[in-house]
C-alpha cells in the first residue's frame, strides 16, 4: 500500500505569531516537505494546482514536480488535483509525459474538475459545463497519449487534425490516472469506466458519503469488466496532527483549525473531528482511526495525509511527516496488508508494472471496458 502527503500549497497567516510566510517560502516549504517525505520512506507526494491566492500551489504541476524528481530517487510524484476541465487536454499531455521522462517513470497524475468558481471564466471555461469539459477532455487525453495521429473535434476546443504527442509517454506507457472527486457521482463512473484511480478526498466529508461514492465507483468498475468490485483501485485522503497526547495535540492544533481558511471559524475542533477523518491525537489514535477506513470503503491502495495546511510552521510540518513515516506509516502498512485478501492489489499501478503487461495491455487502450459501452455517451 502506497502511503504519502499532499499539499494544498494555501499561504495562510500563523495565528500563533502572526506571520504570513512569503509566497517563495511557501514555495520552497513544499520542496522541503516532499523530500522530508522521502527520507522517512513514505511512498507518495502530491501537490494542488490552484490559480489563485491565497494559494501558492502551482498553477503548472509539472514544474514544481520535476524540481522534485531532481532531488528524489524513489518518491512517486503526483497531483492533487490537475485540472482536467480548465486546462488543454494537448498542453497536460505534453506536460505530463516530459515530467514521465524526467522522473523516470515516477509519475501519476489526479484529475479534478476543480472547485473554485473564479478560475473556469479566467481559461475561457463556464463552470455549469464542468462535467461535460471533464468528460471530453479527459476523452482526448487518452487518445493523445495512445494514438501517433490524432484527428479529433469535440464542444470544447478547436479541433486537430493529424497531431503527434511530442514526447510520446515513456516507454509508450501513459501515466496512471485517478479521478479525484469530492462529491460528483459521475466522475466516479468516469474513473470506473476507463478501469483508472478513483480518489475521494474526504477530509471534509462524514464516512456515509465517502462509503457510498466509493461503492459506486467499485459497482462500476466491476459491470464494466475491469475485475471484481473488491480490486477497483481507490485512494482516500485524510489529515492528521499528532503529538505525545491528545489533549496536547488539541492544544497545539485548536488556533491553527480555528482559523483554516476552509473550515476556520466555523465548526468545532471536537464536532469536525467527530464528523470528518481529521484525527488530532496521538499516533496510536491515527493508526487506530486510518485503519477503519478500510472498514467502510475496502481495502485500498493509497493514502494520502495533509499536514501543512492552515498556517502550520514548516518546522512543526517536518516534525509531523518524521512521526508519520518513522511511528505510523510502518504499522499501517503491517496491518493493512495483514487484512488484505490475495486478489486485492496491494498497490495502484505503477510505471514499472504497466511497462511488464505488454503492449496489450488494457491500460494502453483508449477504451478497455468489455461491457456497458452504451454508456460511454453518459458518462
Amino acid at each position: 500500500m502506497q502511503f504519502g502527503v499532499f499539499t494544498i500549497g494555501d499561504v495562510t497567516e500563523d495565528p500563533t505569531t502572526g506571520r504570513t510566510p512569503t509566497e517563495a517560502e511557501r514555495v520552497q516549504s513544499m520542496v522541503a516537505i516532499a523530500t522530508k517525505a522521502e527520507e522517512v520512506g513514505l511512498d507518495v507526494f502530491a501537490t494542488g494546482e490552484h490559480h489563485n491566492p491565497p494559494f501558492a500551489a502551482p498553477a503548472n504541476p509539472p514544474i514544481l514536480l520535476s524540481h522534485i524528481a531532481a532531488q528524489t530517487e524513489n518518491l512517486q510524484l503526483s497531483t492533487a488535483t490537475t485540472l482536467i476541465t480548465t486546462n488543454d487536454p494537448v498542453r497536460l499531455a505534453e506536460d505530463y509525459a516530459y515530467l514521465q521522462h524526467l522522473s523516470g517513470g515516477r509519475t501519476d497524475l489526479m484529475l479534478g474538475r476543480g472547485n473554485t468558481g473564479p478560475v473556469y471564466p479566467w481559461f475561457g471555461k463556464d463552470i455549469r459545463k464542468g462535467i461535460p469539459l471533464a468528460v471530453e477532455n479527459y476523452h482526448l487525453l487518452r487518445r493523445l497519449w495512445r494514438e501517433k495521429s490524432v484527428d479529433w473535434e469535440g464542444e470544447f476546443r478547436t479541433p486537430l487534425h493529424g497531431y503527434t504527442l511530442a514526447p510520446a509517454p515513456l516507454d509508450g506507457v501513459p501515466p496512471f490516472v485517478w479521478h479525484g472527486s469530492i462529491r460528483s457521482p459521475e466522475i466516479a463512473e468516469q474513473a470506473a469506466f476507463y478501469g483508472d484511480g478513483f480518489f475521494h478526498n474526504n477530509i471534509f466529508w462524514n464516512k456515509e458519503h465517502t462509503q457510498a461514492m466509493v461503492r459506486l465507483y467499485r459497482q462500476r468498475f466491476e459491470h464494466y469488466g475491469h475485475g471484481a468490485a473488491e480490486q477497483a483501485i481507490v485512494g482516500l485522503g485524510g489529515q492528521i496532527f499528532m503529538a505525545e497526547t491528545e489533549a496536547e495535540a488539541k492544544r497545539i492544533f485548536r488556533p491553527y483549525f480555528d482559523n483554516a481558511p476552509v473550515y476556520g471559524h466555523g465548526p468545532s475542533l471536537e464536532s469536525f473531528t467527530r464528523d470528518t477523518p481529521l484525527t488530532v491525537g496521538t499516533p496510536e489514535q491515527v493508526i487506530e482511526r486510518t485503519l477503519g477506513f478500510a472498514d467502510y470503503v475496502g481495502d485500498y491502495q493509497r493514502q494520502l495525509f495533509l499536514v501543512d495546511h492552515a498556517g502550520l510552521p514548516l518546522d512543526v510540518v517536518l516534525e509531523q511527516i518524521d512521526i508519520l513515516g518513522k511511528q505510523v506509516v510502518p504499522v499501517l502498512r503491517r496491518e493493512f496488508e495483514a487484512r488484505r485478501p490475495s486478489h486485492v492489489p496491494s498497490n495502484p499501478p505503477t510505471h514499472a508494472s504497466l511497462v511488464a503487461e505488454g503492449p496489450d495491455s488494457p491500460h494502453r487502450k483508449v477504451i478497455s471496458a468489455t461491457a456497458g459501452l452504451e454508456q460511454e455517451a453518459a458518462v
